[in-house]
């Protein structure tokens, strides 16, 4: 049980840091004297951050274990408060890409826990990610209060910082003597013993359109309330808001349907109800319609990235698990950085509308993709794999439970 808070608690930090970031743009942007241009030079540089360091902290983390995580989250903790202190844009840049490479190294060790774990005890990336999706929500309403009562974008941060910290701490507390694990078995048959297989770069290229479809809507729901619909900016900040908490409601409705449906069936047909979604989105003639498509696209989309993961957990030995899921997550971010640029560029051409509903089709090329690539997926895809096992949230699993560096 204790494994399975800490795993939970690493996402929900997580979370809360980057419903933070996103709330404080505007007011990061006026501290360091930027302009959009600047800015968005400034952002990009969190992605790249992180693809620079995700290889580097799978192998870490393998090695080293939680100790690993528990570094990686205080690094985080001291880049976190870098951007409130910037001033001019080659500060925030150098600020944004050392948060971006924290990031990236805490993204995969939390998701490489979370696997660990869904082998010992049974699902977890689900409901893990829908913890992350809701601390996005909270980090982000209360920093909107926060900054409403005249506190400096480092004093909302500070905090922030502090509970990375802690959770760096609760993260090294050693296992109570009744949940030490056992020996780890022999892998599974069909279970790869490497972490760079040619299967693995494919599930990365999964990934890559579910972080598409996901950071499309999250980027750009705003920006069509604002300026398709005409709505005011209050109700054009709904949208985001609206996406990350249909993809907290889905992802705690996954981690149910993840004992239930084989992996690549629940991809598929996550990606199928994205696609549906996202059409009627781009399409809604108002407000309402809109809210309603992103509730829809939310809730699809927030199973595909988690499952993709849990599918990589599942595909290499435990040895190498973090190595695994570095290698999915770092071809997946790609898609993460894509989406937002493609839809602007494509919108410059053919307008936002027309932009969003081309992403509809890449959630169905996902959804087919699912369904057709099941030669490079782990036997667990087609049956209830770690979900073969009580979908319980804190549940202590079999007896015989499996372990591997994670526990270290």
């Amino acid at each position: 049980m204790r494994a399975r808070v800490r795993v939970l608690l690493g996402f929900a930090v997580f979370g809360v840091l980057w419903g933070t970031w996103g709330a404080l743009i505007p007011e990061l942007q006026r501290r360091a004297r930027v302009d959009d241009g600047e800015l968005g030079l400034a952002v990009l540089m969190i992605g790249l951050g992180a693809l620079c360091s995700m290889r580097l902290a799978g192998a870490a983390v393998d090695r080293f274990g939680r100790s690993a995580v528990a570094a990686l989250l205080l690094l985080m903790a001291v880049a976190a408060v870098l951007p409130g202190l910037a001033r001019g844009a080659p500060a925030l840049m150098a600020a944004l890409a050392a948060l971006g490479a924290a990031s990236g190294g805490v993204d995969v060790g939390v998701n490489a826990l979370a696997s660990a774990e869904e082998s010992r005890s049974g699902p977890l990336l689900n409901a893990a990610h829908a913890c992350f999706s809701a601390c996005v929500v909270c980090g982000a309403l209360a920093t909107g209060l926060a900054l409403g009562r005249g506190l400096a974008a480092v004093a909302v941060l500070l905090p922030v910082a502090a509970l990375l910290a802690g959770a760096a701490v609760v993260l090294r507390l050693p296992d109570p003597v009744g949940e030490r694990p056992v020996p780890a078995p022999e892998p599974e048959p069909g279970r790869r013993a490497g972490a760079a297989d040619r299967p693995l770069l494919l599930l990365g290229v999964l990934c890559a359109l579910a972080y598409l479809v996901e950071n499309a809507w999250q980027s750009w729901s705003a920006v069509m309330l604002r300026a398709v619909l005409h709505t005011g900016p209050g109700a054009a900040a709904a949208g985001p808001v609206v996406f990350a908490a249909s993809a907290a409601v889905g992802r705690l409705a996954g981690h149910g349907l993840a004992a239930r449906l084989p992996q690549r069936h629940l991809l598929a047909l996550g990606a199928a109800v994205a696609a549906v979604g996202t059409l009627g989105t781009a399409l809604a003639p108002g407000v309402g319609a809109m809210l309603a498509g992103l509730v829809v696209a939310g809730l699809g989309t927030s199973v595909c990235a988690p499952t993709i993961l849990s599918l990589a957990g599942a595909r290499v030995r435990p040895e190498v698990r973090s190595a695994g899921v570095a290698v999915v997550a770092s071809v997946g971010y790609g898609g993460f950085l894509v989406g937002p640029a493609a839809v602007g560029l494509t919108a410059s051409v053919v307008g936002l509308r027309s932009a969003l509903a081309a992403v509809a089709g890449v959630a169905a090329v996902l959804a087919l993709a699912a369904l057709l690539t099941r030669s490079a997926l782990p036997a667990t895809a087609d049956g209830p794999g770690p979900a073969s096992r009580p979908a319980r949230l804190f549940g202590r699993g079999p007896k015989n439970r499996s372990c591997d560096v994670m526990d270290g």
